[in-house]
């Protein structure tokens, strides 16, 4: 079969999604193992402390992804149904006193004896199975697409305040573009979309201007290498942009990073880009961007030929979330964007960011096999082995 005659097929986004996700999470464990081993021996005596514990976090994650693949359409309305509010409880506990946990001066941990997680990345996925349920209502009642800034912006505002609450611009960020996106495919005015862009522009960049933190940081992505940035909110991009330009075409190679000594802060979490591109070179990181690119792209495929609304609009929600918070973990270790702490989804370490990502790819994978198209294909398959 021919590349072009495979890619028009309507299983091709499916086998996409599956096997851009393997090679990404393979890819991930890899990298976490390298990047981490010097902080991981240093802290606990071992080097593989820190991957086995990734290691175990996609022990639950698959599974877990596995099972959303075949939950019915009509439970996921269920749950969607209560989305917004266990959004806001799960990120309300981070204001108890007592429960919140602080990680490099955002309040966006919540640990319970052993178990440590991060509310704000299951709230992503709740949001947008939620905002996906009301713009289906909305849809199917026949409404104005201009209603649908009124039903899902007072939401999302609500739990970007919970989420600033804790100090979390990054995050912030990536739910203002979620519903931003979401508004996008629902099909709303360009001219709306335009003003509410350029308000929450205006908004970050209030929050970075009178924030002397956030500003320092901004200001440290013009001359990060500059004497006044350097050893403070400059070390992060220029280490990270060092580790990136010594890795040259195809990389120092695999576990031979310099950077990952103590110099590159978080080399496993939020820089783990910088050590892929140091080890694996320009090579390395343009594969890690086409097999995101294959993601992305199987991700909408799957959204455009789904017949429900709501799937429709959960689909497109999961790709702007992975897009962006792609995009914003990228443009961090590259300098473009000022360091905003972000994971790279399916890469990073973190086991609340892998969970959620495979919960979310596991509904779009689900998706894929609602399509009559597909479903009709892996019957004559099954057909014909049974024939054999």
């Amino acid at each position: 079969m021919t590349r072009k005659s495979f890619l028009s097929q309507p299983s091709s986004a499916y086998y996409l999604l599956l096997g851009s996700t393997s090679a990404l999470t393979g890819l991930g464990l890899v990298m976490v193992l390298s990047a981490s081993s010097i902080h991981s021996l240093e802290t606990s005596g071992s080097s593989f402390s820190i991957v086995l514990r990734q290691f175990i976090f996609l022990l639950v994650a698959a599974p877990l992804g596995f099972l959303a693949a075949r939950v019915p359409l009509n439970a996921w309305r269920l749950l969607a149904r209560f989305s917004l509010l266990g959004s806001i409880l799960l990120l309300g506990l981070l204001q108890i006193p007592g429960m919140g946990n602080s990680v490099n001066g955002n309040r966006n941990w919540i640990g319970f004896g052993p178990i440590v997680f991060q509310p704000s990345e299951f709230a992503k996925f709740f949001m947008i199975l939620w905002a996906a349920s009301m713009l289906a209502k909305q849809e199917k009642a026949g409404h104005p697409i201009s209603n649908v800034v009124s039903v899902l912006l007072p939401g999302f505002a609500i739990v970007m305040i919970l989420v600033m609450a804790g100090n979390d611009l990054g995050n912030a960020a990536i739910f203002a573009a979620i519903l931003i996106g979401l508004l996008f495919v629902s099909g709303i005015h360009l001219r709306v979309l335009g003003w509410m862009s350029l308000a929450a522009m205006g908004l970050v960049g209030a929050l970075v201007v009178t924030a002397p933190n956030r500003m320092r940081r901004f200001l440290a992505v013009l001359h990060p290498f500059s004497p006044e940035f350097y050893k403070l909110s400059g070390w992060q991009p220029a280490h990270s942009i060092m580790g990136l330009a010594s890795g040259g075409l195809f990389g120092v190679g695999l576990g031979a990073s310099r950077q990952k000594w103590g110099n590159l802060a978080e080399a496993h979490t939020d820089f783990i880009f910088s050590v892929i591109g140091e080890e694996l070179g320009l090579i390395g990181t343009l594969v890690v961007l086409g097999l995101f690119a294959a993601l992305i792209l199987a991700t909408f495929r799957i959204a455009i030929r789904a017949a429900d609304p709501m799937t429709r609009f959960a689909c497109a929600g999961i790709g702007c979330w992975i897009s962006v918070q792609l995009i914003l973990n990228v443009g961090s270790a590259t300098s473009v964007l000022p360091v905003v702490g972000v994971t790279l989804p399916l890469l990073s370490y973190g086991g609340s960011s892998l969970i959620s990502i495979y919960l979310a790819i596991g509904f779009v994978v689900g998706a894929a096999l609602r399509d009559p198209a597909l479903a009709n294909r892996r019957k004559g398959i099954l057909h014909r082995g049974g024939k054999k």
